[in-house]
């Protein structure tokens, strides 16, 4: 019989954190994670039953659920910038965001014993790790923390589509949809696109979009 999550993250003993991320695979702006740790006291609280992998969540439930989330649990919330993502590629970016979410988590004083990561790989961190695939199926601090970042993000990248609104980002939230690469296409590139991504790379000699800030 499956066990539910917060079955599943007392298995590492207590405190642990999950950790995970949002925005690997789009054009355009960060890469953001979420580290969360969920305090003992906060553990039976019935928020926590509608808690699962952010992409199976719709965005008004996303929504609704952010700030009891914040409330309910200690939490950092960090990115890696486009600029970052093209340095150093896409999956050490990850990492890095990945570690300084932990990192801005541990500022408010708390510490954990074990972090929970999503995926196959882990940032470089000062506690025990361990990765779990689909872990924000499996893992209630997990499940929280994609929610945050995935909130976070989609806020950030509707906030970016006031700046150039040519590309749809408030709806795709920078993936290449087809609206998204006809604005490409039509306006060039904006200083928040990976530049290291194939189709922007091929725009790199256009000229660049006009910014409406």
């Amino acid at each position: 019989m499956a066990i539910s999550q917060k079955q599943f993250d007392l298995q590492f003993g207590v405190p642990v954190c999950g950790i995970d991320e949002v925005g690997r695979g789009p054009l355009v702006g960060p890469v953001v994670s979420a580290c969360v740790t969920i305090p003992s006291e906060h553990l039976d609280n019935p928020a926590w039953d509608q808690i699962t992998d952010s992409k199976k969540i719709s965005a008004v439930k996303r929504e609704k659920l952010f700030e009891p989330i914040k409330e309910l649990c200690v939490y950092g919330i960090a990115e890696a910038t486009a600029e970052e993502i093209d340095t150093l590629n896409i999956h050490h970016a990850t990492l890095l965001a990945m570690k300084r979410a932990y990192h801005d988590m541990l500022s408010s004083g708390t510490s954990v014993q074990t972090a929970l990561v999503d995926g196959k790989f882990a940032p470089d961190i000062d506690c025990n790790v361990q990765t779990v695939i689909k872990g924000d199926s499996h893992s209630l601090a997990i499940g929280a923390a994609s929610i945050l970042a995935k909130v976070t993000r989609d806020r950030l990248m509707t906030e970016l589509a006031k700046e150039y609104p040519y590309y749809a980002w408030e709806k795709n939230s920078g993936y290449g949809t087809k609206a998204h690469m006809e604005g490409l296409q039509e306006h060039g590139l904006t200083p928040y696109h990976r530049l290291s991504f194939a189709p922007c790379a091929a725009l790199k000699n256009m000229p660049r979009a006009k910014s409406l800030k």
